[in-house]
């Protein structure tokens, strides 16, 4: 079925930048009307899907889209949480699914220049091949494009030991709404050379401009890690362990905290032999040296057993290290065993908060009849509950939106944030008021206008 309401000047413009590389029939536009967040009762479509093949096309793209008041959406894989790549107005999507190159790798000055739609974990494995290391590791790296990770700030379970993307993209290409094409750094190391452009960019989820290259800094690759799984009676434990490692001095790669629901649930999806009747597992990953591990291997074992840890497993081989971290990553799959549909949340709070939270939204659910899956990442405060739930059920729809404004309302209480790496879209920019100065919203509000005063840069959300 074709979209006979479609723009048809507008259409002629794009023909000549893309040829019939377009997009139009309406069965063709509805995977662009989606991402992972929940689904709108109001489903928009765009009116155009484009694939962009270079930054002068994306140029050519926002100047007619301004000219014709049409809005300009960046797409890659899609597997945002939060809305960030939802369509809300007439809107042209420019998919850069062709623009997924591993541009080049300089291991003398430990940088890597990519197109955005290239992959985290292909950057991962091709930089691995030099001996070089990119930390950001979102669970779901197999399909996160570079380009979203800059977007969103991602992070996943190394951001406790390593950071996030902001501490390793020093320069970026970004197509303005005006058309020009700008870099925000320089590909060295040190630069405070004026403004930081790049991290203004980077988290702003696509609404002051189109990324269309990076350079990541790189870092020399541990020799080797080892994944330990350390399974407590009661979560307070668990947490306790993590402050005690902590606090004598360790910074493991990861310290990530599964609940007994999602033990259970990513057990049943993907057996890897977790112990499935004890209330919290820390999952633990050293990374170094082969000799320091031993050492800080022996120390932790010792903290674990002091902290009342129930069960301590240690993988033995590469393998079983990819074993777990495999089932890890299938949590959210799993989750969908349950119920129709999953939606995973993302807040974050001090260290010190964590079984406040967790407590809080076990009750929470307790209460309105959802069911949750809770993990996250201990060792930063960011904690990510999956609730399984029947959208189509207006009572589980309308509890589970009940619990969101309180888990929101909760980790603001506990002196957290609404995000870590999800970013807020369009699901949360109705609670920004509650997490931010009023201040502080005016001049972001300001910054956009400035960046962007048509709003045509991926509009509507944040705000």
């Amino acid at each position: 079925m074709y979209n006979y309401f479609m723009d048809k000047i507008l259409f002629a413009g794009l023909k000549k930048i893309y040829g019939n590389d377009i997009l139009y029939k309406k069965e063709d536009l509805y995977p662009y009307a989606y991402d992972t967040s929940p689904n709108p009762d109001d489903i928009i479509l765009p009116e155009f899907v484009v694939y962009p093949l270079n930054s002068k096309q994306v140029s050519q793209t926002i100047l007619l889209c301004a000219k014709h008041k049409v809005s300009v959406i960046a797409r890659g894989a899609g597997t945002c949480h939060c809305g960030s790549c939802r369509v809300k107005n007439r809107a042209v999507v420019l998919h850069f699914s062709k623009m997924d190159k591993i541009l080049e790798i300089k291991k003398e000055d430990l940088t890597a220049r990519v197109q955005p739609n290239a992959v985290i974990k292909k950057i991962n494995e091709e930089a691995e091949k030099l001996n070089l290391f990119f930390p950001p590791d979102p669970s779901n790296l197999a399909v996160s494009t570079i380009g979203g990770a800059a977007a969103l700030s991602s992070g996943g379970p190394r951001t406790f030991k390593y950071g996030s993307a902001k501490d390793y993209i020093i320069n970026l290409e970004v197509v303005l709404s005006d058309g020009r094409i700008i870099k925000t750094g320089s590909n060295v190391a040190k630069n405070v050379t004026g403004y930081n452009l790049t991290s203004l960019f980077i988290g702003s989820e696509g609404t002051l401009g189109i990324i269309t290259e990076l350079t990541l800094r790189l870092i020399p690759k541990p020799e080797a890690r080892m994944v330990t799984m350390a399974y407590f009676d009661s979560l307070i434990e668990a947490a306790g362990a993590v402050n005690n490692i902590i606090n004598s001095g360790f910074t493991p790669a990861t310290l990530d905290l599964l609940d007994k629901n999602t033990l259970n649930t990513i057990e049943k999806f993907n057996p890897c032999g977790l112990l499935c009747d004890k209330e919290a597992a820390l999952l633990i990953e050293l990374d170094g040296f082969r000799e320091s591990l031993q050492i800080e291997k022996k120390k932790i074992f010792e903290i674990l057993k002091s902290s009342n840890a129930a069960q301590i497993t240690q993988a033995q081989n590469e393998e079983e290290n990819e074993k777990i971290w495999r089932t890890r990553r299938s949590a959210f799959a799993a989750v969908t065993k349950l119920r129709p549909n999953v939606i995973t949340e993302d807040v974050v709070v001090p260290r010190s908060k964590i079984v406040a939270l967790v407590r809080g939204i076990e009750d929470m659910c307790k209460k309105h009849n959802i069911v949750v899956c809770i993990m996250g990442h201990a060792g930063d405060g960011n904690i990510h509950p999956n609730f399984a739930l029947d959208l189509n059920n207006k009572e589980e729809r309308e509890n589970f939106n009940i619990v969101k404004d309180k888990l929101f309302s909760l980790a603001i209480s506990l002196g957290g944030c609404l995000s870590g790496e999800h970013g807020i879209g369009s699901e949360k920019k109705k609670y920004l008021k509650d997490a931010l100065d009023n201040g502080a919203i005016e001049y972001m509000e300001k910054i956009k206008k400035l960046f962007d005063p048509q709003n045509i840069i991926n509009p509507y959300k944040m705000f």
